[in-house]
């Protein structure tokens, strides 16, 4: 009779623990949720092959970017000032990463790692007048350094951030979802607005 009740109870507590366990499909969702809410993550890019004493090596910093893409793309405004923009401008794929968590960061919290290519639009858009209102509505902080401000203090364009890989970890490896999430789900999950013109990458 004890090993029986000890049975049934080790069964209930690992099918109430299998329950608790995050999807993939959760982890697209909360991740969706997560840059769609944030609009402020750290970006990650490497120094160019030929810096001259910091070669290859890894530079990350907070960065703005709004989610106007019904694919999970983002927006970003592009200074070649910037150290990261040099950055991506010296490598082959204009790679970047962006990372975002949750408020209060904590471990046992979700955060996100987006890896993928950043886009540049040199000569301008046929849809900057909605990617202006996406990126303002996110940050209105911003107005002085958009790239149609011709009284602005830097060189300012318009760039799109193509995610191509997704890492998630939704908190404590026993109860949340911690890997990839597949292109695809992430870019079909909570779709956000959606804008006309070259920035918009349709499904």
């Amino acid at each position: 009779m004890f090993f029986k009740t000890l049975y049934w109870l080790a069964l209930a507590w690992s099918t109430s623990l299998t329950s608790a366990f995050e999807t993939v499909e959760d982890a697209a969702s909360i991740a969706r949720t997560l840059m769609t809410s944030t609009g402020v993550g750290t970006m990650a890019t490497l120094y160019p092959n030929d810096h001259p004493y910091l070669a290859g090596e890894p530079f990350a910093l907070q960065e703005y970017y709004s989610s106007c893409h019904t694919n999970g793309s983002l927006t970003l405004i592009f200074m070649p000032i910037s150290r990261h923009s040099q950055n991506i401008l010296h490598s082959r794929n204009h790679s970047a990463s962006i990372t975002v968590w949750s408020s209060p960061p904590a471990a046992s919290q979700a955060r996100v790692s987006l890896m993928g290519k950043v886009h540049v639009f040199p000569d301008g858009t046929g849809g900057e007048n909605s990617i202006r209102e996406c990126y303002i509505k996110s940050h209105p902080d911003a107005k002085r350094w958009l790239p149609d401000n011709e009284h602005g203090p830097h060189t300012a364009l318009w760039a799109r951030f193509d995610p191509h890989t997704i890492y998630f970890v939704g908190g404590f490896g026993d109860e949340h979802y911690i890997g990839s999430i597949p292109l695809p789900l992430y870019q079909e999950t909570n779709p956000t607005i959606s804008v006309t013109g070259r920035l918009n990458v349709q499904l």
